[in-house]
């Protein structure tokens, strides 16, 4: 039945299966550790031959039970939760390349992530090629290696809230015979659904608008179960030859569509153990239960700004793809007809300082390292989040110098625009 049922049906009711007895609400498994009552059980779960529960880093009822629930609204057979954003990345990406393997990945992603890929997974011998997601196939297909294992990108981009073309690069990457990896934190599953778009494993940084309420920081890698690991097998060598480490098993052979996400857990949490607190699993299911509603109103309230921002003289440019006349309106109503998200990037005539004051003059709208929560929140990328970047790789990763990221959240739409027309009447 759950496949029928629509996403705001999803967002309350899947991952908990409640039986005759059990607590209606998805409760907190607190417990690092699963007792049997044989030696013989335990051996089978450590050898993969049964499903169940020993040791938290590996599976947790209460995580498992927020992942299913992420699976079910993105349409993908089995997810994974990690600890963080930037862990659902590492992993999605690092379960199928290792040392002297190459991928390709969008310039317009988020600055963490950039620094992830271009620096981090070089010391770990991946290298990555950056391009821009509005170059030619052919100019991208120029960007592939024989060593080439995945192409990735951002629905929307953060913070240049540029729109990926899913299928240019689902197309791109298949004719490569290596999967496209889609981050989907900004729309989440409730705007768009990657999937049905040709991606093949979606990563979240559930911090953002899943939880919705910034209590826990937390990641999460989905597989749609659609990629044909075996016919590319000597590219995928982790998932199609034999695992040592667990007596030969071959994980496409032996789990199926199943095969990525338990290696995932069997190999990566196994030896790396990026996992969530059940807790924190715990507060991102009250998240995803109201997902359905506030993405609505984040949408609403954010599209009255971006419309007030780009009426205003003071404003030099707004990015929101609800807008007419945005660069990416034409893609956002093709992959995005319900909207997008709550975050909006502008820039002010001026200099950065006009930036700098216009924030500080923000009273209700708090300057935090954070997005995508129910509060208003403002940030200058180039100051702050991806203050790591050169002005040259600022504009490569479609930040602008003064690029102000503005996440609108769900309160009464017209404080939030006493407070900036108040705040643009200081600078």
């Amino acid at each position: 039945m759950e496949k029928s049922l629509k996403p705001a049906t999803l967002c309350v009711q899947a991952g908990w299966k409640p039986k005759n007895g059990d607590p209606r609400v998805l409760p907190i498994i607190q417990s690092t550790t699963f007792k049997y009552d044989n030696t013989e059980e335990m051996a089978d779960l450590f050898d993969l031959k049964k499903e169940g529960y020993f040791y938290t880093r590996l599976q947790n009822p209460t995580n498992d039970a927020v992942a299913s629930k992420i699976a079910a609204l993105e349409g993908g057979v089995g997810a994974v939760l990690t600890s963080s954003g930037q862990a659902a990345n590492f992993y999605a990406l690092f379960n199928i390349c290792e040392a002297g393997d190459h991928f390709v990945t969008s310039n317009e992603i988020y600055g963490g992530t950039y620094n992830l890929f271009g620096v981090t997974l070089k010391k770990l011998g991946i290298e990555c090629t950056f391009v821009s997601q509005e170059a030619s196939e052919e100019e991208i297909d120029r960007a592939f290696r024989p060593n080439t294992k995945a192409l990735f990108g951002e629905t929307i981009s953060n913070p240049g809230c540029k729109i990926l073309d899913i299928e240019k690069f689902a197309r791109i990457a298949h004719k490569h015979g290596v999967p496209l990896i889609v981050d989907n934190t900004f729309p989440t599953p409730i705007n768009c659904r990657p999937f049905e778009w040709g991606a093949d494993i979606v990563t979240h940084s559930t911090t953002k608008y899943m939880d919705g309420h910034a209590t826990q920081v937390g990641g999460c890698v989905v597989d749609s179960g659609n990629f044909d690991w075996d016919a590319h097998a000597d590219k995928f060598p982790g998932l199609t030859t034999p695992d040592e480490s667990y007596h030969g098993l071959t994980y496409t052979k032996r789990f199926g569509k199943l095969g990525y996400t338990t290696k995932l857990v069997a190999q990566l949490m196994r030896d790396l153990g990026s996992i969530p607190a059940p807790q924190n699993s715990f507060l991102l299911n009250l998240g995803l239960e109201t997902l359905h509603l506030r993405m609505a109103r984040h949408c609403a309230n954010a599209q009255r700004v971006a419309e007030f921002l780009q009426a205003d003289d003071r404003v030099a440019w707004v990015h929101y793809s609800g807008l007419p006349g945005d660069e990416c309106y034409e893609l956002a109503q093709k992959y995005l007809p319900n909207g997008s998200c709550g975050v909006i990037a502008f820039g002010l005539k001026g200099t950065r300082e006009t930036a700098v004051k216009f924030m500080d003059s923000l009273q209700l709208i708090a300057i935090v390292t954070h997005v995508a929560d129910a509060r208003t929140c403002v940030l200058h990328p180039a100051s702050h989040t991806h203050r790591q970047l050169s002005d040259e790789q600022l504009r490569e990763a479609g930040v602008a110098p003064d690029l102000i990221r503005l996440s609108v959240g769900i309160e009464d739409i017209d404080d939030i625009l006493t407070d900036i027309r108040q705040a643009l009447d200081r600078i």
